[in-house]
């Protein structure tokens, strides 16, 4: 029916655009018949009035011959203008065009679109959409749970809250919830970490004192924290010491003890901050040329090649190490340390689904790891930076 309705909308415009071209041909006609018929209704008139002996002969013959005269001027003009009109071209391309572009089109959404197909975007996003609420109203069942516990609510509570908070984009609810326990004698360096992170991002990237408080004290508790690190280089370079900043991430990239999730990120901001500096860009390569014993990365033969590859033969190259990994991790599924790679590499690559996919696997092998275990807050750091 709504189909219905719009053709006839439509054929309605299109007449109305057409209507003034069906009745121009006939209105020169007209306007020469209705003269003519003038000029003879006046013929009439002079014999009338020469026989009635009010006009003399000499008169009438006079007014009869100009009457005449132009009689034959306007059905000369009727008979040169009538096949102009019949047959004038920018009438017939007008009446074309009208009647094909919509025609055309019709056969176009025929041909391409799909009528009976319902809303892509509300298609997709539905579950999305309902997914989300069931979030929010989890979260908000999680809030008044631990807002109405005596002891004050578990930790492990208050971080869930604050970390879902940041998914959601609610920088400032994860601040609030956080700050429940950034004070408690059970606040670690991850969880202060993490406080400070939630401050700078309700801040827009932007290291407050507040944030600088959090992040000192995190690198007092555990100085090998790298997202301590990382925030302490960003709060340096924005306070207009970006030496110090670019050392203290070559630093702890040089500290590493083999590969980790986290040395992409440094890498990357070190060269930022590099670049203004007049410094030479780090490769990952120089601190972790491979990923293990076992596991498949560039030689030095390949960074060597790598160096004189175009932008498009680097992506490839870096993408096809990449593949070599998840072929690896399908027959090795048990590798922690693989799939946190994996999901770093899918995350540097902007495939954010592959790369939640990855760290969800390396989230349930790390259940098993001891409390004290640093991955395991690397893979919660690395899931809450990603979209969605």
């Amino acid at each position: 029916m709504l189909w219905i309705v719009f053709a006839f909308l439509a054929l309605l415009a299109a007449g109305f655009l057409l209507l003034p071209l069906r009745s121009f041909g006939s209105k020169v006609s007209d306007r020469t018949d209705g003269s003519v018929s003038i000029l003879s209704d006046q013929l009439q008139e002079v014999d009338a009035d020469a026989e009635r002996g009010l006009i003399s002969p000499e008169e009438a013959r006079a007014a009869r011959i100009e009457i005449k005269r132009r009689i034959l001027s306007q059905e000369r003009k009727g008979q040169h203008a009538e096949p102009a009109r019949q047959g004038r071209p920018a009438s017939i391309v007008v009446w074309a065009t009208a009647l094909a572009v919509p025609v055309a089109a019709g056969a176009l959404y025929l041909q391409l679109g799909s009528p009976d197909m319902p809303s892509i975007a509300f298609a997709e996003r539905e579950a999305e959409r309902n997914q989300q609420v069931e979030i929010a109203g989890l979260t908000e069942r999680l809030l008044e749970r631990l807002q109405s516990d005596p002891g004050g609510g578990p930790t492990e509570g208050w971080m869930l809250l604050g970390q879902t908070y940041m998914r959601m984009g609610r920088y400032r609810d994860a601040v609030s919830a956080m700050e429940n326990v950034t004070g408690r004698p059970d606040a670690s360096s991850a969880i202060l970490s993490q406080y400070a992170e939630a401050l700078i991002a309700a801040d827009d990237g932007i290291v407050t004192p507040a944030a600088r408080e959090a992040i000192g004290r995190a690198r007092d508790m555990d100085p090998s924290n790298p997202a301590a690190t990382y925030y302490e280089a960003i709060a340096l370079d924005q306070a207009g010491d970006g030496a110090e900043a670019h050392d203290l991430l070559i630093a702890r990239l040089d500290a590493a003890n083999g590969p980790a999730p986290w040395m992409e990120a440094f890498v990357a901001q070190a060269n930022s901050i590099g670049e203004t500096l007049g410094r030479e860009p780090v490769s990952l390569a120089a601190f972790a040329p491979t990923a293990g014993g076992d596991t498949p990365g560039p030689t030095a033969g390949d960074v060597a090649a790598a160096a004189d590859m175009s932008e498009d033969d680097r992506a490839a190259f870096i993408r096809s190490m990449v593949e070599r990994l998840a072929e690896r991790l399908r027959d090795d599924p048990d590798d922690l340390d693989g799939w946190m790679r994996l999901g770093n590499a899918y995350r540097v690559l902007g495939e954010a689904a592959k790369a939640r996919e990855a760290y969800l696997t390396a989230n349930r092998l790390a259940e098993t790891l001891p409390p004290d275990d640093p991955r395991a807050q690397e893979i919660r750091q690395a899931m809450s930076e990603l979209p969605g």
